[in-house]
């Protein structure tokens, strides 16, 4: 089908490799190799320069690469309708989510989904905030969750949910009975913090900025669960979103620092690349979600 040597097409010319596309789509090289010779031997012109580190397009190349992406949005969108018919969602869903709304969000509205539409493949890829953006801008993920904002140019935003982040203490710690602790309160204590790169760090970092608090010593773990079993140990104060520690705060295992002044809330985000066709997958997913936050 014209369509397949047309994605094939594209895959390569926005990886700008023929392997790396060849990864994406599940294609041997020879294979990627021979859908662009077949589309140049019928339009009879060659479409990429080619070199050992990477393809460019020729003046052909580029002209058949706009048309191409409109003609796959195009037959997308008929492919869409036409399954709505029938009641019939199926494709492949590849999602990114950032570690808090992929470990404690995302896989109950996943379970919902593949209950409604069976047919989807799904497959989840787990990272920080900036390596689900950067996977999102690269074409490899469909769709990303993330802890916060971008103002990235190549993708579009879409507020999904709105996230709490707390102060969290060992359990039995000497400010958990208070009722509103000052900020003052929490000067020159030891913390344990997410690394670089996470939405989690950058907020923190932010408060700690913001409100002047002086950190004594840090503890740095490259996951949530990292920072609650360190905090439950005894090592230091840590903040996390209310979303990652609502069990062990209801089991005694760990103790919230209620602000004086509460903590901003944070916005969670669904991200996309501008340039994508949205398949009705994709589509269908992001609708669900929208029409029915988590609680």
């Amino acid at each position: 089908m014209i369509t397949d040597a047309l994605k094939v097409y594209v895959t390569v010319v926005e990886q700008s490799h023929f392997s790396k596309a060849g990864e994406l789509l599940n294609l041997s090289q020879p294979g990627v190799s021979l859908h662009i010779r077949n589309l140049e031997n019928e339009l009879g012109t060659r479409l990429l320069h080619r070199s050992p580190k990477q393809v460019r397009m020729t003046e052909a190349g580029t002209i058949l690469y706009k048309y191409a992406k409109q003609i796959l949005s195009l037959y997308d969108d008929a492919d869409r309708e036409i399954r709505l018919l029938r009641d019939e969602v199926t494709g492949s869903l590849q999602i990114g989510a950032s570690f808090t709304i992929g470990e404690y969000i995302l896989p109950a509205r996943l379970a919902e989904f593949a209950r409604q539409y069976p047919l989807v493949s799904l497959q989840v890829t787990i990272g920080n905030t900036e390596e689900i953006i950067a996977a999102v801008r690269a074409n490899q993920l469909d769709v990303g969750f993330i802890e916060g904002e971008t103002a990235d140019p190549e993708l579009t935003i879409i507020p999904y949910m709105k996230d709490e982040m707390i102060v969290i203490a060992p359990a039995g710690h000497p400010l958990a009975d208070s009722l509103a602790v000052e900020k003052d309160l929490l000067q020159d204590q030891t913390w344990v913090l997410r690394e670089h790169g996470s939405g989690t760090r950058a907020y923190s970092d932010h408060f700690f900025g913001e409100s002047g608090v002086h950190v004594k010593r840090s503890y740095v773990f490259n996951s949530s669960q990292g920072v609650k079993e360190a905090v439950a140990a005894g090592l230091g104060l840590g903040m996390l979103s209310r979303w990652i520690v609502r069990k062990e705060l209801a089991g005694g295992e760990i103790s919230e620092l209620r602000l004086r002044q509460r903590l901003l809330e944070r916005e969670f985000s669904i991200i996309r690349h501008k340039g994508n066709p949205e398949g009705m997958a994709v589509q269908m997913f992001i609708e669900k979600l929208l029409a029915a936050p988590a609680k």
